[in-house]
């Protein structure tokens, strides 16, 4: 195995592994500190992170506003206060060591609020910025007026070909490094593009070398690209270290900092983690943000396919096409199926689906009567989490706040599962693992068949680290 030595990043020479960045309360002070405590650099994420009360308790989100502006501008306030308290945390923890950088999704609603707000309320904790989930195109500007390094998140060369061009080249002391997020290996949301099939993952290698030759063409030789998706044992990436055809090359990790001591997800999710098989983990396309997102195929995915399957085309008019007269629901609402579509339909409803739900793509889904009251009540309760959102038809941008189209009962409201996964406790704790979405990257089966998590060994993250320096 070759020497893992530190790398220059950020202004300073750190070791060249990276903590992913992990959406709602999972990538918290706690573990960003103690991994950059560890000589790396921790993250955390300020994507409606936990803050406190006096007791050190965290203080519920809870939503009081009347209106879905009014819920929205609560998540900003409760977003910008908790991404505060998770940077002084992660300061404490790391005692001056390492680098503590920050995760925001650049689709998430009022990012640019939300960064500018937790950079100011804390000052000088926080050393770099990373961000992905669309194109961040401001974060240069954000990092050059608080003076700290920036890491945006891509998927290939050409999309940082096009952030280069306009924008980052007007900070370029500034860029850290540029995280390649494999978009078929890395858990959570992922940068697949329309050219590209989700289910026939690429080389990485190529895509990275690409994407540095794009980087030298701007004179980016010495800074460092890290790879994120698909890293466990640094042994199987010997060739990209101290490699001259790619350059400087730092790791991330996302996945295996779910599983240690500092991690704060439940102790029913770590437990999920040591029993997942190789498949285990579904690429999907659910996501109310229209990313392709990779998670546990739990019960949440499955219900979520079962609404897809339950589909059928319909009009409230005859056409050539659809010109099967049908009573739908419990007031039996005439709407037109395609003939072959009816006994289909009726099979359904034999089975508990009675309720239909309209689609923006003129198509019905059927669902059980306590599905549906469920789906409209959190499409009711929206609180604006994303710039715009498919289930609830919220937008930031649009005129009234509204994307404009019918929201889409086939997807799900994000915020609510992310919080109710990451908060899981009790006896219904194991029930809520399975009723909502686990975000994790294609190699989480790992845990279950690497000796270093054998007998259900959890473990600090100083050892975790200690253990991936040895290259296993």
């Amino acid at each position: 195995m070759k020497a893992i030595n530190t790398l220059r990043m950020g202004g300073t020479d750190v070791l060249p592994l990276v903590e992913g960045g992990k959406g709602v309360a999972v990538s918290t002070g706690v573990s960003a500190g103690a991994w950059a405590a560890a000589g790396g650099a921790g993250t955390i994420s300020i994507v409606n992170a936990d803050s406190y009360d006096e007791q050190g308790r965290p203080v519920p989100q809870v939503y009081h506003g009347r209106t879905r502006r009014e819920r929205h501008e609560e998540l900003v306030d409760y977003a910008i206060r908790g991404g505060i308290a998770q940077a002084r945390i992660a300061h404490e923890i790391s005692g001056g060591k390492g680098r503590i950088h920050a995760n925001i999704l650049w689709e998430m609603a009022a990012s640019e609020r939300v960064i500018t707000g937790v950079l100011e309320g804390a000052k000088g904790l926080i050393h770099g910025l990373t961000c992905g989930a669309g194109m961040p195109y401001r974060l240069a500007d954000i990092a050059a007026r608080f003076g700290v390094h920036y890491y945006p998140i891509v998927s290939s060369a050409r999309a940082f070909n096009a952030l280069w061009k306009r924008s980052y080249s007007k900070s370029s002391d500034l860029l850290g490094g540029v995280v390649y997020e494999d978009p078929w290996r890395a858990g959570g949301h992922n940068g697949l593009s329309n050219t590209e099939n989700p289910f026939a993952p690429e080389d990485p290698y190529p895509r990275v070398l690409a994407l540095r030759q794009a980087m030298r063409g701007f004179g980016l030789d010495n800074t460092p690209i890290i790879m994120a998706g698909g890293v466990w044992w640094l042994e199987e990436w010997q060739d990209w270290i101290d490699s001259e055809e790619l350059g400087p090359i730092a790791f991330q990790f996302g996945t295996r900092p779910l599983l240690t001591r500092e991690s704060p997800i439940p102790d029913a999710w770590k437990r999920r983690l040591l029993t997942l098989k190789k498949g285990d983990v579904y690429l999907n396309r659910f996501s109310p943000t229209g990313f392709y997102s990779s998670a546990v195929n739990n019960g949440f995915l499955h219900e979520l396919r079962q609404r897809a399957e339950h589909q059928v085309p319909f009009a409230t008019e005859a056409t050539e096409e659809l010109s099967a007269a049908y009573g739908v629901g419990p007031r039996k609402r005439e709407v037109f199926l395609k003939p072959e579509d009816v006994a289909r339909v009726q099979q359904w409803e034999s089975e508990g689906f009675v309720e239909p739900l309209r689609t923006p793509d003129s198509t019905l889904i059927f669902v059980t009567p306590d599905r549906a009251r469920l789906i409209v009540a959190d499409q009711t309760d929206c609180m604006g989490c994303l710039s715009e959102c498919k289930f609830s038809n919220w937008s930031q941008r649009g005129p009234k706040y509204s994307t404009g189209h019918r929201a889409d009962p086939r997807s799900f409201c994000i915020q609510k599962t992310l919080q109710a996964v990451a908060h899981a406790s009790g006896p219904e704790a194991e029930h809520i693992m399975d009723d909502n979405l686990m975000f994790g990257g294609t190699n989480a089966w790992r845990f279950g068949t690497d000796p270093f998590y054998a007998n259900g060994f959890v473990p600090t993250t100083q050892q975790l680290i200690d253990r991936i320096m040895t290259g296993k």
